[in-house]
Parts: C-alpha cells; structure tokens; sequence
C-alpha cells in the first residue's frame, strides 16, 4: 500500500511541472493505494507573490485555484475505481490577515475541500526556502549578536507561526515539519533551548488533536541525507506518540514517488513500527472535522521490497 498526501503539478503552481492529470496517471502507473491532491492556497497581497509569478496578480491566483479544485474533483471521479483521491489543499501563513483569508477560503468552498497539509513557508512575511540568497537575508534581518543568534531568532518565529497555524486550522497533515533547516540540514535544534522547546510544544499541540506527521521525501531532493522531519524532531515525535504518514513533495510526474526508497528506509533506521493515511468520511462521524480521518495502514509496506522505486529514483526531479 503506498501512499503521498502532498503534491503540485505544474498546471496550478509556477514553480512544478506537467498537468494534474499527468501526476495522477503516473501515481496509478506507480500503483499508488492513496494519492492526495494539495496545491498552494492563493496568496492576497502583491508583496506576498513568488518572482515566478511577476506576470500575475492575487486575483490570477484565486482563479488559478478555483480550477484546481475542479479539476482535482473531476480527476477523482474519474479514477475513482483505480485510486484513491483527496482533494485539499497546502497552507501558507504569511501574516495575520492572509489566514484570515485563508479561513475563509476554507469556509466558502465546504465539502470541495477534503483536507489540509499545515505547511508555513515564510517568516516575518518573507519567504525561507525560495532559494538560499533570500532565506539568508531573512536571517540577516533577525535580532542578535552573531549568526547563531539570529538562525536562532529565525527558528523560534517559524515555530510560533507553525503553532498559530495549528491552533487556528487544525490540518489534518503536518507538512514538512522543518522546513526552516532547508539549507542547513546539519543544524541539531537542541542546540537552540527556546526553539526546542517550541518543537516540542508544537509536537504535543498536533498530536493532541490526531494530526499525521508527514515523512516527506522531497527532503532527499533537496540534498538531505533524511526526510522532513530530522532524525532529532523525528524521534520525539515518535517518542511523544505522533503518527506518521508519507508524502512525496511532488512537483510534477517526474517526481511522484521519487526517493521513497530511501525514505523507507529512514522508516526502517527509525525503527517505525506504523504509518496512517487519511480516508473518505462523513463530517458527522465523531472526531471528523472535514471529509476525513486517519487510518492505520495494513501490514508494514516500508519493510516490503518495492521493485518500482529503483527505477524511480533513478529519474530526475
């Protein structure tokens, strides 16, 4: 059973490639059990839009999504019989009054939206893994004496924009928990005690209203010998009793289930012994707050030989 509940396509983000048809063909190609659907919320403000996106405006955003989501539900019927499709989406938080917006996205479009990756990829309103030259400048902009200090100041903000995120939307998936290391992959949290003790805090938030923590492989793509999150984060997750799923980070079907090979086996060094995945439910269930819930996925798939994944991770992202 092999699943992702994180992925783009290059149809409705800048910054990917290939159609969303195109990303799900390949998923039922890969075999795929469950493949979610889960591209960016639009963003509201011109000083909040990507370089690669100079030719559009908030509005072309909006828009842009509104299709998404149509053709996400059309992909789903469709495939209905060969895969499972949640349709969702992937969170920003860049300031107060954009998840503001974003709630109320969430409240208009009802049951099209199924569930929600937590994702934050900004700080102090700029974007952090954009390219390093701008998370550089971000870190210049901190306050303290050196750059440990100011790396330091940069984490703490992520993690209180994490935990506002959680508080306010209650995702369903946590997606790529760490992110604010992407270029610094060798950083060890524990050496920053403030920020540790947010990670654990925010840990503890999520678990306390059955989030899944994503093992996300794109982490792999980007040159980290582990997956998001960390080995360090990943152990007190495991050790506070936060459940595990799998995402592939997919930006196209150049990269679906890319480098799961060796994020099953971060799973088996981690010594994990369950992975969950969402499914279809009803919103009057007990505990559903959209259109699903987390079920434990049969047998253990990451201790399984897979033969796709050599040739998988042989392709390019």
């Amino acid at each position: 059973m092999t699943v992702s509940h994180h992925s783009h396509s290059g149809e409705f983000c800048c910054h990917a490639k290939g159609t969303l048809s195109e990303v799900v063909d390949e998923a039922i190609r890969q075999g795929f059990s469950t493949f979610c659907l889960s591209e960016h919320v639009p963003r509201y403000q011109e000083s909040h839009m990507y370089p690669e996106e100079s030719h559009l405006s908030p509005a072309d955003l909006a828009a842009t999504f509104d299709a998404y989501l149509v053709e996400a539900h059309r992909l789903k019927k469709l495939h209905a019989s060969r895969l499972s499709i949640l349709v969702g989406l992937e969170t920003e938080f860049i300031d107060a009054a954009g998840l503001d917006e974003l709630e109320a996205l969430i409240e208009r479009k009802g049951d099209a939206i199924e569930y929600l990756v937590g994702s934050v990829h900004h700080c102090d309103e700029l974007p952090i893994d954009f390219d390093k030259e701008r998370f550089d400048h971000c870190v210049a902009l901190q306050p303290g004496s050196d750059e440990g200090d100011r790396l330091g100041r940069l984490f703490a903000t992520y993690f209180d924009c994490q935990l506002e995120l959680l508080r306010r939307l209650e995702p369903e998936v946590v997606g790529h928990f760490d992110l604010c290391r992407l270029y610094y992959p060798g950083v060890d949290f524990r050496a920053f005690p403030d920020v540790w003790a947010k990670i654990e805090r925010n840990i503890e938030y999520a678990t306390s209203y059955g989030a899944l923590f994503e093992v996300n492989a794109s982490a792999f793509r980007k040159g980290w010998s582990t997956a998001y999150p960390g080995t360090e984060v990943f152990d007190l997750i495991l050790a506070k009793g936060g459940r595990f799923t799998l995402s592939d980070d997919s930006h196209g079907p150049q990269a679906v289930g890319l480098h799961y090979d060796s994020a099953y086996a971060y799973l088996r060094d981690r010594n994990v012994q369950e992975l969950w995945r969402l499914i279809p439910a009803s919103r009057t269930d007990p505990g559903v707050k959209r259109g699903v819930r987390a079920e434990k996925i049969e047998g253990r798939p990451w201790l399984d030989a897979w033969p796709q994944l050599l040739e998988t991770t042989k392709r390019e992202a």
